[in-house]
């Protein structure tokens, strides 16, 4: 056997097991979403299970749709996704910056202590959250939902990782020009870090609209309901209707699913040093 087959030879033995792989991590989507369109006189849980449906319909996303609410809660879950984005990237790239780029006493100090805080379980600061956000008066509203998540540790990690590779002749080039601090984080840096902006705004945005533990505690009105705790109550209204259970959790991680398809392109390193003339 030649050189150019043994090496064509692992290729395709290489691609077979990456695609099994990525079959088996898919095939629990595949069949929530065969389930979410098969009529009710289709078996769901059968051996093999089956994921196409024999007679589609989207009737059960209907149902879902005019029963309850989800209209509501879907504009519950983009205003908290939304916000908690744009504060998380105005607020970790503001703590980023000086400890990427300025000298100060007991930096390194402070950058441990914000990675440490990564160790920390949520199910710890749980409750005094739950005591702070109804002393504040934040039960059962927007920000109270915010609350926890106004900034990360993670997000604050990677954006510093992100300022500290823009050349420093661009921040030399700015304070010649007469740039204070804020000048050069707005002018420089936050347009070097588009990429790592976007990865942060991915990963902020999809743990906030998933995310079920907070909301489930702080919210007891319907009103604010986000779609994680609306899919929860379907199997109560639907006597465990496993179609419309389906249905409605396709709905709540479409939004998902369609934001990283159409955003994945921009998570890609750039060279941030390509407007630095050597």
């Amino acid at each position: 056997m030649s050189q150019s087959q043994s090496s064509l030879g692992k290729k395709i033995a290489t691609y077979l097991i990456l695609s099994a792989i990525a079959f088996l991590m898919l095939f629990p989507l595949l069949w929530l979403i065969g389930t979410s369109l098969k009529s009710p006189g289709e078996d769901i849980f059968t051996f093999p299970p089956q994921i196409l449906p024999n007679q589609p319909t989207f009737a059960n996303f209907l149902t879902v749709w005019d029963t309850e609410p989800f209209g509501l809660y879907s504009i519950n879950s983009a205003i908290v996704a939304i916000a908690t984005v744009g504060l998380n990237l105005l607020f970790c790239s503001l703590a980023a910056y000086p400890l990427a780029r300025l000298n100060f006493k007991g930096r390194k100090f402070i950058f441990t202590l914000v990675l440490a805080t990564i160790a920390i379980p949520f199910q710890i600061v749980m409750i005094p959250l739950y005591i702070l956000a109804v002393n504040l008066g934040l039960r059962n509203s927007y920000l109270g939902i915010i609350l926890p998540n106004l900034a990360s540790a993670f997000g604050i990690f990677l954006l510093r990782q992100a300022l500290k590779a823009v050349p420093l002749e661009l921040e030399e080039a700015a304070r010649i020009d007469g740039c204070s601090e804020i000048g050069i984080w707005w002018n420089v840096m936050i347009p070097a870090i588009k990429p790592a902006l976007f990865t942060l705004a991915i990963f902020v945005f999809i743990g906030s609209w998933s995310d079920f533990l907070w909301p489930l505690i702080i919210l007891d009105d319907p009103n604010y309901y986000t779609l994680p705790i609306a899919v929860a109550n379907l199997a109560g209204s639907f006597s465990l209707d496993w179609r419309l259970v389906a249905a409605g959790s396709v709905i709540s991680i479409a939004p998902v699913l369609l934001l990283f398809l159409f955003l994945q392109r921009y998570i890609v390193p750039t060279d941030v040093g390509s407007g630095v003339k050597g």
